[in-house]
């Protein structure tokens, strides 16, 4: 009797043991076929240039993703946001594309015919509808100063120029919570954007059927704050964060907060 007791409370502890390693084996097998995180790529926006997204990318690389900062011609929104789709493309596994300023104009239609993107962040950024401009966007609302604190156009050619920000007034319209030192490098190293690109009527918006995120600073002198908001609750945006004292680079100024809304956007199903 005591022998048959022995061998029953082995015979237990035998299964126990085995149900434990079938639990184990079944939670490593379920991890291991989790989605990969998303690649995220980045297109910044005129005036600006892939080093303005410096802070964040450090903070997402630290995090585990793979990050991709696209370039971005600053042409025309179809030919830039053609390239932008080839990169997308191009990228294994599912991809979060963000959007800066003109940028957001560029991946709502990039990611139109992409079935590898599965989130869309707006930085500050244009969400046009289908026949929308940039240029019609912002003045629809009022608040942006960008036209006055323009320097003369440079002429292309064709009727087409070049629009910088003149350099005396790039602080205070483009950047005006990032210190002097780092204003005065990204105000000599701005991107011009072709005037004819501002102009330019966007295709039909990626947002209206993938789900996008929103941040943007309640200083920003570009795009009017009022637009912003307008563009988000019209996307019908997951999230939206108006960070305080932010001006149109929140990514250079509020680097961490821009990034932990993408890491959002990234993580949802």
């Amino acid at each position: 009797m005591f022998f048959r007791a022995i061998q029953w409370e082995v015979h237990v502890k035998r299964l126990i043991a085995g149900c434990l390693f079938l639990v184990a084996t079944a939670a490593t097998q379920a991890a291991g076929a989790q989605e990969p995180k998303p690649t995220i790529v980045l297109v910044h926006g005129a005036f600006a240039d892939s080093s303005s997204w410096n802070g964040v990318i450090s903070r997402l690389e630290d995090d585990g993703y793979r990050v991709i900062a696209a370039p971005d011609a600053l042409r025309s929104v179809r030919g830039d946001a053609r390239i932008v789709s080839s990169l997308v493309r191009s990228v294994s596994g599912p991809v979060v594309l963000v959007g800066h300023s003109y940028g957001g104009s560029v991946i709502s239609e990039a990611a139109s015919e992409q079935s590898n993107v599965k989130a869309l962040v707006y930085v500050a950024a244009f969400a046009p509808d289908a026949g929308e401009t940039a240029l019609g966007l912002t003045g629809r609302f009022a608040g942006s100063t960008l036209a006055a604190a323009l320097s003369a156009p440079v002429p292309l050619g064709s009727g087409v120029s070049d629009l910088y920000i003149d350099r005396d007034k790039f602080r205070a319209q483009f950047a005006a919570d990032v210190p002097p030192e780092t204003a005065r490098l990204m105000a000599a190293g701005q991107r011009p954007i072709a005037d004819a690109a501002l102009k330019e009527p966007s295709g039909a918006p990626a947002w209206r059927r993938l789900p996008s995120w929103f941040v943007f600073g309640d200083q920003d002198r570009n795009i009017p704050v009022a637009a912003h908001r307008f563009m988000a609750k019209r996307a019908g945006a997951k999230a939206t964060l108006q960070v305080e004292g932010g001006s149109h680079v929140v990514m250079v100024s509020h680097p961490g907060e821009v990034a932990r809304l993408i890491e959002q956007a990234a993580a949802a199903r």
